[in-house]
């Protein structure tokens, strides 16, 4: 998707360095819950980046091939999508907005590109909803997506285009 490529101005391309200052503050943006944590700003501060670390190492280590993309709207940086595109599945690792691009519709936007990509790739489209983000799980759901597995901690996702549906059933 480019910045021509859709009609709200809405784009994507790829993370460089000079994002990372951003990356971190969406990333902190989009954790709440540490700043909950009795502490003082300091110790709060050094756990947000240290939980950024571990998640960036995560995704390097589990998905060395993921894609990390910068989404902007008219040239202004407004979230980030990691996916990796595996053997059988397209996943969505990590999909994030600052919050005055929250409940805009971006997230639907991107959303839906990715199912297209997954419809013309001919596979599924997954991705794993924390117990602690109820409203992510409710906008995947209305996208289509079904829980295929889940436990107390997180559900996995899984949107199935059209046609691999009718070769599944």
């Amino acid at each position: 998707m480019t910045h021509a490529a859709h009609p709200s101005g809405l784009g994507m391309r790829p993370a460089r360095a000079g994002d990372e200052a951003f990356l971190e503050a969406l990333y902190r943006d989009a954790r709440p819950e540490l700043q909950l944590v009795d502490g003082d700003g300091d110790f709060v501060e050094a756990l947000v980046q240290q939980q950024y670390q571990v998640q960036n190492e995560g995704i390097g280590r589990h998905f060395p091939n993921a894609m990390r993309h910068v989404i902007e709207r008219i040239d202004t940086r407004i979230g980030a999508l990691v996916t990796d595109v595996g053997a059988v599945e397209i996943r969505i690792l990590y999909l994030a907005f600052i919050p005055e691009a929250r409940g805009l519709g971006y997230g639907s936007t991107i959303l839906r590109g990715l199912q297209q990509a997954a419809e013309q790739a001919r596979c599924p489209l997954a991705t794993v909803v924390w117990a602690s983000n109820p409203g992510a799980r409710r906008h995947y759901l209305a996208l289509g997506f079904e829980v295929e597995s889940y436990d107390v901690a997180a559900e996995r996702l899984v949107w199935y285009p059209p046609a691999l549906r009718r070769v599944l059933s």
